[in-house]
């Protein structure tokens, strides 16, 4: 399930400041018509951090509703009892599993790493896929704590977006004889991760440019590193363009871009400068994105 490319949806939003549910509808079914292996709602990238638990809720159940492939939705907390909750509502909407953030600003131990993750899945019987990305959170979550957390039945994976190739390295070698899998949590990553072994990535770029994100992570999977090298230069520069500012500031300019529903950005995040937009619109159109 967990395999291939995953976009980190963002989350339109109308005039009003509120969910557009036609615009998340519509871009979903343009990622499905693209070919990618399952959506994400409700990540970093969908502006988690500033829905409120009754939005969050409705995104998921959206994209449940309105997917053909795998749903993995957002349910992570710096709360754990709240993590808990969205983890179960998740779960009674049919997600076919929940991607969990390590708890952010709190910077728990490794003893509280634990005890965080374990007890929601011990309460809640979905598959989980851990998250680690110490740019957003501040806390690092160490193979050896994953290693741990990966005996628990329901915990599938892990995204890894802490830009360590040894750590992933080490991850892959402690997991290795459980059923568990590593998925790059940063696009100019996924190719060397895949690589070691990854799965796939729950990707950024992917909701602009979703068929060469695709194209690349196809052509790894069946050992042709040559095309998945000349996919990935391709994609390099609107790789970097797309986390030129905090994401998913210039991600979601990007979309309104090439003409698909986004909306403004929600307080704290403000419009990217007019430099950087003037860089994604070049990377946008060297790949004939912009119609």
């Amino acid at each position: 399930m967990i395999r291939g490319v995953l976009p980190a949806l963002i989350t339109p939003f109308t005039r009003e400041n509120k969910v557009d549910k036609e615009g998340l509808q519509q871009n979903i079914g343009f990622l499905i018509e693209n070919g990618v292996s399952g959506i994400v709602p409700c990540g970093t990238t969908g502006e988690s951090a500033t829905l409120s638990i009754e939005e969050h809720e409705n995104v998921i159940e959206i994209a449940i509703d309105c997917s053909t492939v795998p749903v993995v939705a957002g349910t992570g907390s710096n709360n754990t009892t709240e993590a808990l909750e969205l983890t179960r509502s998740a779960r009674d909407a049919g997600a076919d599993a929940a991607l969990l953030i390590t708890p952010y600003y709190n910077k728990p131990n490794d003893r509280g790493m634990l005890a965080h993750f374990k007890k929601i899945a011990n309460q809640v019987d979905i598959p989980i896929i851990l998250y680690n990305v110490p740019s957003r959170t501040g806390v690092n979550l160490k193979p050896e704590v994953v290693a741990e957390l990966a005996k628990e039945g329901n915990i599938i994976g892990v995204k890894e977006a802490s830009g360590n190739l040894d750590q992933v390295t080490r991850i892959l070698e402690m997991t290795q004889d459980e059923d568990f899998v590593v998925v790059s949590g940063d696009d100019g990553l996924t190719l060397p991760i895949m690589a070691l072994g990854g799965a796939g990535v729950i990707s950024v770029v992917a909701n602009v440019a979703p068929k060469l994100t695709v194209s690349m992570v196809e052509a790894i999977s069946k050992g042709n590193m040559e095309e998945a090298r000349r996919v990935h230069l391709l994609l390099a520069p609107l790789i970097r363009a797309v986390f030129l500012e905090t994401n998913p500031i210039p991600i979601k300019k990007a979309v309104e871009l090439i003409g698909l529903p986004a909306g403004d950005l929600r307080l704290p995040l403000a419009p990217m400068s007019d430099d950087n937009e003037r860089k994604l619109k070049t990377a946008l159109n060297d790949l004939h994105l912009i119609k």
